[in-house]
């Protein structure tokens, strides 16, 4: 066999290789989504993505006789350095992710590669798959592989697990999305918290205002940022990545899938819900990421009319101060029950999707097993001294 040579990179060419092998390696994958190839691109581009501009970041290619047969990155979020320690991230922590390759000899030096280079910059413990960050694609898909996944969500070569854990890596926490079946009405206690909640004149949920967008975006990341600020991995989003994200993420926004709670006139909560831009991407998308001008008129048709559309909610908060009353409950089942409703009768939904979910977050799990929703999928991050 050829020597293998990893090296580290940053030009535009070597980038758009990075990107390129993930679509190869996973051509023949059934329930691999291909995301638009542009946005993977800049995903990884400096000045592209703000992440870049709090984080230290070193992209790797693995070649054998010039051919691109592995990939991984290694970065070090000096958001993250800030944090306790006891949450996850925190001193001395890098991480690395993004990984693809061929087989298990290249994983193995694509690891080593990118531990050495954490090394080298002062990192004394590593916490991955991070990719990008927490906010990304964290994780190693380590449950069902056997259906795509919805949006913002990874599906990974099941070898990998493995791969990775034969390098002295120690599972540290589970990620676990739920789903359940939006057509049919949630049980009667659940009913009746909703039904509670309408009474009470001090509650108000509301849509996003499509025509103050930036206004309400702000507004549903200070709470995200205070109501997740005590989990574990927690990193906080930056002003510029609240910009890149809602830009990004605006093409799906829908009012009716995304709302915002207030209780006495102050908003403390609120749920995003996507209607899933994977189902169309799997068949416009090709496997290259690069749909035709046919295939990209329908997907920009069905950005306009997501229907039919599952569902995903890949981000809901409740304000800290009021995480362990009653009312964090009433406000989210008050959400969901509502998002539920528009779901099925606007967008002709029938499956939908909450998570990730941290396998310990008890609150968060409550609610999943309040609504009748089940394990669909889980993804793995570890931890390694380094």
């Amino acid at each position: 066999m050829a020597e293998l040579v990893i090296t580290p990179i940053s030009s535009k060419a070597d980038i758009a290789a990075f990107v390129d092998l993930a679509y190869r390696l996973n051509a023949s994958d059934e329930n691999w989504v291909a995301n638009l190839r542009s946005e993977e691109i800049s995903k990884f581009t400096p000045g592209k993505n703000p992440f870049f501009e709090h984080a230290r970041v070193q992209l790797f290619l693995a070649k054998r006789n010039a051919r691109v047969v592995g990939r991984i990155s290694a970065h070090i979020d000096e958001q993250a350095l800030k944090q306790p320690i006891e949450q996850g991230m925190g001193p001395g922590t890098g991480n690395w992710g993004a990984i693809e390759a061929e087989d298990a000899e290249t994983a193995h030096a694509l690891i080593a590669a990118a531990e050495q280079w954490l090394r080298d910059q002062g990192m004394t413990r590593v916490l991955a798959p991070m990719n990008l960050s927490v906010w990304e694609e964290p994780g190693i898909q380590t449950v069902g592989h056997d259906h795509p996944p919805m949006v913002m969500m990874a599906h990974h070569n099941a070898a990998y697990q493995g791969w990775i854990e034969s390098q002295g890596y120690a599972a540290v926490k589970t990620l676990k999305t739920y789903e359940l079946d939006v057509t049919k009405q949630f049980p009667p206690l659940i009913q009746r918290i909703v039904s509670s909640g309408e009474k009470n004149a001090k509650i108000v949920v509301r849509k996003v205002d499509l025509k103050h967008f930036a206004r309400d975006a702000t507004i549903i990341c200070e709470i995200l940022n205070d109501a997740w600020s005590d989990n574990w991995g927690f990193v906080p989003f930056t002003d510029k990545e609240i910009e890149y994200t809602g830009k990004a993420l605006k093409p799906l926004v829908h009012p009716e899938l995304i709302l915002i709670a207030e209780y006495e006139g102050e908003p403390v909560a609120f749920m995003m819900t996507l209607p899933d831009l994977n189902g169309i991407q799997m068949k416009v998308n090709k496997r290259t990421g690069k749909p035709s001008v046919l295939g990209l008129l329908k997907l920009l048709l069905w950005l306009r009319k997501p229907k039919p559309a599952d569902m995903r909610v890949p981000l809901m908060g409740v304000r800290r101060k009021l995480q362990s009353s009653r009312l964090a409950s009433q406000l989210a089942f008050m959400m969901i029950e509502y998002i539920r409703r528009a779901a099925v009768a606007k967008f002709g939904a029938r499956r939908g999707e909450i998570g990730w979910v941290l396998e310990d977050n008890q609150g968060m799990v409550a609610i999943a097993d309040a609504i009748q929703s089940t394990v669909n999928r889980e993804y793995v991050i570890y931890d390694k001294t380094l």
